[in-house]
């Protein structure tokens, strides 16, 4: 007499109905893909502002207060600057189809003058402005459309040869 085994044991029972998988399936993926965007985007700028500093800080150490050399700084050494700063984003790779990354940027109030991806810098008497700006492609999901983002981070660095140390005011380092 051969004996049954209760863990082999077949049991009927009813499965998840296969019209609520085949509904709730089209919801889940797009909060799925949402989620991921909103999640690009905050990688976006995270990276944003790393290259951001990069960018002004090697301005800040490279360029030169003498105006002779300034066809140098905005010309073999701003665009040096700008395609390892857009290199880092993910500009020609695959991290910039998961950003989204895109090369038209839509006109917004917190980026003027900010019509393509890259570094611009706008020198003044005691600053340089050094501003990296970013754009994305136009999102087009069900229920949600935009025109795409723009990005940018301005930075402020001293215009000088070289940097010098912070005294606070009222302190003499050196004496009485």
């Amino acid at each position: 007499m051969a004996r049954k085994c209760p863990f082999l044991k077949i049991r009927r029972e009813r499965g998840q109905a296969t019209t609520e998988v085949v509904l709730l399936f089209p919801v889940f993926m797009f909060f799925l893909f949402a989620f991921a965007k909103v999640f690009a985007l905050l990688i976006l700028v995270q990276k944003l502002q790393i290259a951001s500093f990069y960018a002004a800080r090697r301005w800040q150490l490279e360029s030169h207060r003498n105006a002779s050399y300034e066809g140098f700084d905005n010309g073999a050494l701003r665009s040096d600057i700008e395609q390892k700063t857009l290199a880092y984003l993910g500009y020609g790779s695959s991290v910039g189809n998961f950003l989204d990354l895109g090369n038209r940027c839509v006109p917004s109030s917190g980026c003027p003058n900010s019509s393509s991806p890259g570094v611009s810098v706008q020198r003044t008497q005691v600053w340089n402005v050094v501003t990296t700006t970013v754009c994305t492609n136009p999102l087009n999901m069900a229920f949600y459309k935009t025109q795409g983002f723009t990005f940018c981070d301005t930075k402020y660095v001293p215009n000088r040869d070289r940097p010098i140390a912070f005294v606070l005011p009222g302190l003499n380092p050196g004496g009485p």
